[in-house]
């Protein structure tokens, strides 16, 4: 398994949803989501969305690209390692 492209699939997926999300609290539909997600869940919700922050949003998305390359190069570094061809 190649490790850096690894890195940077599982990466970007991490930052796709969270960058979604920054969307969805954009567009002001987060809070009904997140409510009708605890619903689902049968659990009352106990948080609220807060306004936009465009600056807050760069940073959730940066933040999860970083630490979801980083798991990719550990699980491609664990999968290289129990694999052996």
């Amino acid at each position: 398994m190649k490790i850096h492209e690894t890195g940077l699939a599982l990466g970007a997926m991490a930052a796709l949803v969270h960058a979604v999300w920054a969307m969805l609290v954009w567009l002001n539909v987060a809070q009904p989501f997140l409510d009708w997600i605890f619903t689902i869940h049968s659990l009352a919700n106990p948080y609220f969305v807060l306004p936009f922050n465009l600056a807050q949003s760069l940073t959730l998305v940066g933040t999860t690209f970083v630490i979801g390359y980083g798991f990719g190069l550990v699980f491609a570094n664990i999968w290289n390692r129990v694999v052996k061809k």
